[in-house]
């Protein structure tokens, strides 16, 4: 499967610049894709409207996963398909979507030697996202300004901050599968599909994107005698909390206003894939 009008979005700053160095622009032109590369007084959303205006009948994406979820949103719109080269970080949408990380230039196949599948999205408040929403610890960590530079060690200081005691607690409140209260929980966390937590999968990653179920994981401050925390599906789920609610929304922070109403949307994103990677 083919495209007459492809178009794929770089984001020469991601992932430490690893499009450029593959060569990545060079090698989807020779394969007849329009290329736009992402300037920092540009904004990706308007390119993507204005590649739309123009007759793109593919968009794909170079970069982060904060990006793919951008580009996906309006792909998702326009009823087009969708394309994920994996120049970002660490890429996890790419790996549970099943593409070779290493090799960037191989996903460019999906232009021009595709297969097209469809795969779920889910939205939190009509935003969509294509891995995860974090509340608590990681999406309050994800608010500072160190978090780019120093993941690991913010989310740390943020835990210890929010889990310490005399901590200040964020007043998160939900109701799981069970029809049990929790208030307070130190992470919320709500992926589109569930995450594998035991073998044969990897943990944190995802069997797969077809299911049609949330993935839910409800963590809570250690309280002796009680269950660390909570994992389920489910179609729908609701949060409520205090405005604004700090959230990172596929590693990306924003500010949510509650009530938190998350969705599923089944089998609804086409998405092409390299046929070696079907």
């Amino acid at each position: 499967m083919t495209s007459s009008r492809p178009v794929l979005f770089l984001n020469p700053r991601s992932g430490g610049g690893k499009a450029e160095r593959a060569g990545l622009a060079e090698r989807a032109r020779e394969r007849g894709i329009n290329v736009v590369a992402l300037a920092p007084e540009q904004t990706l959303a308007a390119l993507v409207e204005e590649a739309v205006a123009e007759g793109a009948d593919a968009l794909g994406v170079a970069g982060g996963d904060g990006s793919l979820a951008i580009v996906a949103s309006a792909a998702l719109a326009h009823g087009l398909p969708f394309v994920c080269v994996p120049a970002g970080t660490r890429n996890h949408f790419a790996l549970d979507l099943g593409l070779d990380r290493r090799d960037l230039v191989g996903s460019l196949d999906a232009f021009t030697d595709g297969v097209e599948r469809r795969i779920d999205v889910a939205d939190v408040n009509g935003l969509l996202f294509l891995n995860n929403v974090s509340l608590g610890i990681y999406g309050d960590a994800v608010e500072q300004p160190t978090y780019r530079d120093a993941k690991a060690r913010t989310l740390l200081e943020t835990a210890a901050q929010m889990l310490g005691p005399g901590a200040s607690a964020v007043d998160l409140q939900l109701v799981d599968d069970r029809g049990q209260s929790h208030r307070n929980p130190a992470v919320v966390l709500v992926s589109n599909n569930p995450y594998s937590l035991e073998p044969p999968h990897a943990p944190g990653t995802r069997a797969r994107l077809d299911s049609g179920r949330l993935g839910i994981i409800v963590l809570g401050k250690a309280r002796a005698g009680q269950p660390p925390g909570r994992t389920w599906a489910a179609t729908h789920f609701e949060v409520t909390g205090p405005t604004p609610l700090h959230a990172g929304v596929d590693g990306e922070a924003v500010d949510l206003t509650p009530p938190l109403r998350f969705a599923i949307r089944h089998n609804a994103l086409r998405v092409r894939v390299p046929s070696s990677r079907a």
